[in-house]
Parts: C-alpha cells; structure tokens; sequence
C-alpha cells in the first residue's frame, strides 16, 4: 500500500490529488492551516484518509505531520508540498508587507522546511520520493503584478535541482518537479476588474483546465514515478502551441 502525504490538500489542485490518491488505494494523509479547512475538506473521512492541522512554514509541525502520517500507516511513500499561497494582483511597491512575508514564508522558506524534513526522514527509512509544486514563474515567464509570486516559484524549481544534485543520482531517495499548469482556481481568476477578467478568460479558455481534468494524470504519473531531478509537467510548450494553433476550432468556457 502506497501513503502518500499531501499539504495544503484542502483546496484546489492539492484537494484534487488527495481524491486522486484515494481513488488508486493509497492511504493519505493532508493537511491544512485550520481545523475548519481540513475537516472541511473531507467530511467522510475513510480508514484510509486522514486530515492534519499543520502549518508548514513551521519545521516542528512539519515533522509531526510526519510523524502523523507514519504511525497512521507506516513509511511514507510519497510527499508532496503543494502548499501555496498568492498576493493581491498587485505592483511589488503597492504590496502590503504582510502579503509579501506571507507568499515567501509558504511557498519557499516552508518548502524548504519541509523538504529538509521529509528528505532526511526519507534517507533514514531508507527510501521515498518527494515532489515540489511548481507554478507560474517556474518558466522564467513573467507578469505584472505576480512578481513576489513567480519568484518564490522560479526559486522552487532552482531548490529542487539543487536539492536532486545533492542527493546524487544513485541514491533511494529522490526529488522531482510537480508542474500542473494553468488550473481553474481561487488563486488563477482573483483580483482582475471585469474588464481585466475578460481580456485573460480568452487565454485561460485556451490554456488552462479544471482540477478534476488535471489531477488523475497527475497522480498517476506521480505513482508511476521518474528519476531524481525528473519533471511531470501537463502543460509543456508543445502542448500549448498546438492549443492557440487549434483555438478557434475549440470552443471552451471554464466560467459557465
């Protein structure tokens, strides 16, 4: 039996995974920043899912969800950090501070907390895959107002060849790229005018997918694994281009 731990599993893509998981006889363990978000993600929880409030920009947390996870199931097979948060669509110099703190404290000091943790945990027992979530800014692309965001994200990916080279490519353990592309979320349509919205919902019609399109691929190419340092994308170049070449063809509204 596979275990597999998600964070941040009570939203979005990382709630998607978490059902995909289930669904492929994996036992799960999620977690959230509230009580009110992780028993509200999963209200039935089964034999084989279990909810855990934790905060990941907190390495003791991060290691009791760990230690959760462990004695509820045994080794953990699979980690992903796919927690994350956004900032108002806004001008660096127009960011509150504390959205600025909050964006950098979860997606790239928690992740490394917690790869810290999970990798040394992983090298102990002996074996185990970890996957950092990439988003916009992996790339290198570039957009106003997403500039604290895709920072954190472009140093995510430069974290997770770095951590691979350390682990060496002989070694049990590995860390890999988790790239899901452009998904329909609270984090993808926020902060536009509905002006601003309906010049983007043109491109996001295009390129973008819901989360119950995107996750079981995922999943199961997570489940199927690649080396370490290895990539899963969904959305890669080739794929795109073929998307705007074929657009006026493909009628889609993901907003209906």
């Amino acid at each position: 039996m596979t275990v597999v731990v998600v964070t941040g599993g009570t939203r979005g893509i990382g709630q998607g995974l978490v059902r995909e998981f289930l669904a492929r006889d994996c036992s799960v363990v999620y977690c959230g920043r509230s009580l009110s978000s992780v028993a509200g993600a999963f209200p039935d929880n089964g034999p084989k899912l279990r909810g855990v409030v934790a905060d990941v920009t907190d390495r003791a947390a991060v290691r009791a969800l760990w230690d959760e996870a462990v004695a509820a199931y045994g080794p953990v097979d699979i980690w992903i950090n796919n927690a994350g948060v956004s900032t108002a669509r806004a001008p660096l110099w127009d960011l509150p501070p504390a959205q600025l703190d909050a964006v950098i404290d979860v997606n790239l000091r928690g992740l490394a907390h917690a790869s810290a943790v999970v990798l040394s945990a992983m090298r102990a027992q002996g074996h185990g895959a970890l996957w950092n979530m990439e988003g916009f800014g992996s790339g290198n692309q570039k957009a106003a107002g997403l500039t604290a965001y895709g920072a954190t994200k472009r140093a995510v990916t430069y974290l997770t060849d770095a951590l691979a080279k350390e682990l060496g490519k002989d070694s049990p353990v590995t860390v890999a790229h988790l790239s899901p592309g452009m998904v329909v979320t609270d984090l993808l349509s926020r902060d536009y005018t509905p002006e601003e919205f309906a010049k983007a919902k043109k491109i996001f019609n295009i390129l973008a997918d819901k989360v119950e399109t995107v996750t079981p691929w995922l999943a199961q190419r997570v489940l199927a694994g690649v080396p370490n340092g290895g990539r899963v994308a969904w959305l890669t170049t080739p794929k795109a281009f073929g998307r705007f070449a074929t657009a006026a063809f493909r009628k889609r509204d993901l907003f209906a």
